[in-house]
């Protein structure tokens, strides 16, 4: 009993304070029946979240027995509250529903209104940071400022503008088009390695804040083949160095073996795909301290949907040929211990806000739906070496939130269908 009125006490003292200071701070109380503590791996009851100016002030345990005056309460009962979600791998100003040729009737601008659109869909499903690997004309940049600027609603992005890769790869923008269509090279494609260092430099010049690397073919790229590497050694390293040199992390795009191990190697910190790693794939990730992206959902909607949206047929066949093996290496990953992270390929695979789809695919092949949350709270957060701001309810990082009515460690579905969104401390609406 002596323990919960000090408790109590201090929650009162806490929020007292706050009143005395919302008049010059915007102050915003969070309350649920539960939250779910990542960091710790188990459930918290009754909290309280203070946040001010977007930042979260405390964590109380107690309820709020006093709201300050001047304070926004935000009661959320019967519902569980977790950390805002965070997907590592999207493409925001893309449409999975436009697919092969049908993409050149769309003027180049059409993609940053889409890129628009994507922002908001994603952050009322609950994703409150989201990195950006790869768009045309800095789109990423763009619609990141429109949103920090408070003109469209949208997630924090972490934008990598223009995808790298080599001449004809799988990140070559006029990949599969005659040479009369293409006088005009792809600004992300570069050969050898000083090349790729000078694009890895003007890609952070115009606000790059994480380099991605086209290592490998791809599905979706119609003439390569998904596992054939395509970028050397040498020229990962040089882009990797060059990176690093200035502060940002690299994600490489790799299905391929050889490409894969390549890229652990040269210090890549995060391998997208990584469809066809094997043992000694898992044994460099756990040596380099690099993670795994596997969009293991998208299988599903390629081959229900690509062929109504324009899908080229090589695409469809590579994904017949490759999916099942991504889920297989995805559960051998897992269990050889190699960390792992949420990234789905959203908006360019299947329809944005859809991204929570891939949660129960991560438990069906062997993910328990703590871990899976982990791969999208905290671990991300890590990643992306932000785990001062995102990532965890925990003071000191952004207000952001999501709100399920139930239990999503025994329904992982829950997150398909959030009740509330709350981005540095304002409930999305």
């Amino acid at each position: 009993m002596r323990g919960t009125r000090a408790t109590m006490g201090f929650l009162l003292a806490t929020l007292g304070a706050l009143a005395g200071t919302a008049a010059m701070a915007a102050t915003t109380v969070v309350t649920a029946d539960r939250m779910l503590d990542v960091l710790a791996g188990k459930y918290v009851d009754k909290p309280a979240i203070v946040v001010v100016d977007g930042r979260i002030n405390a964590v109380l345990t107690q309820g709020a027995a006093a709201i300050p005056p001047d304070a926004t309460h935000i009661d959320l009962p019967g519902h569980t509250l977790l950390p805002g979600l965070i997907d590592m791998h999207v493409h925001l100003a893309a449409d999975a529903r436009i697919d092969g040729y049908h993409s050149l009737d769309y003027t180049d601008s059409f993609w940053v209104a889409v890129g628009v659109a994507n922002a908001k869909s994603m952050l009322e499903a609950g994703f409150t940071t989201v990195r950006n690997v790869g768009s045309a004309n800095y789109a990423d940049v763009g619609i990141k400022q429109a949103v920090e600027g408070g003109y469209v609603p949208g997630p924090r992005i972490v934008p990598a503008t223009y995808l790298l890769g080599a001449t004809g790869g799988h990140c070559d923008e006029t990949e599969g088009l005659p040479p009369s269509y293409a006088v005009v090279l792809s600004p992300g494609v570069a050969d050898g390695p000083e090349a790729f260092r000078l694009l890895v430099r003007k890609v952070h010049k115009y606000g790059a804040e994480v380099i991605k690397l086209c290592v490998t073919g791809g599905v979706l790229s119609r003439t390569d083949t998904a596992g054939a590497q395509q970028m050397s050694y040498d020229e990962i390293k040089a882009a990797v160095d060059e990176a690093h040199r200035l502060g940002l992390k690299v994600a490489a795009h790799a299905h391929g073996l050889s490409g894969i191990n390549d890229c652990l190697r040269a210090g890549c910190d995060t391998i997208e795909h990584a469809s066809l790693a094997d043992e000694e794939s898992f044994a460099l990730a756990k040596q380099h301290g690099a993670w795994f992206s596997m969009d293991i959902y998208d299988d599903d909607y390629i081959l229900a949907e690509g062929p109504k949206n324009g899908m080229f047929e090589e695409s469809l066949a590579k994904e017949r040929a490759i999916g099942l093996k991504q889920r297989q290496t995805f559960r051998a990953a897992y269990n050889a211990g190699v960390k792992m992270i949420f990234g789905t390929d959203n908006g360019a695979v299947f329809p944005a806000g859809q991204n929570a789809l891939q949660f129960a695919k991560m438990v069906e092949w062997g993910m328990p739906p703590l871990e899976a949350i982990r791969a999208a709270t905290r671990n991300a957060a890590q990643a992306l070496g932000r785990e001062g701001d995102v990532g965890a309810i925990e003071v000191g990082r952004y207000g952001d939130f999501v709100a399920v009515k139930g239990d999503p460690l025994h329904d992982i579905r829950l997150l398909e269908h959030p009740a509330a969104v709350i981005k540095g401390g304002e409930r999305v609406r």
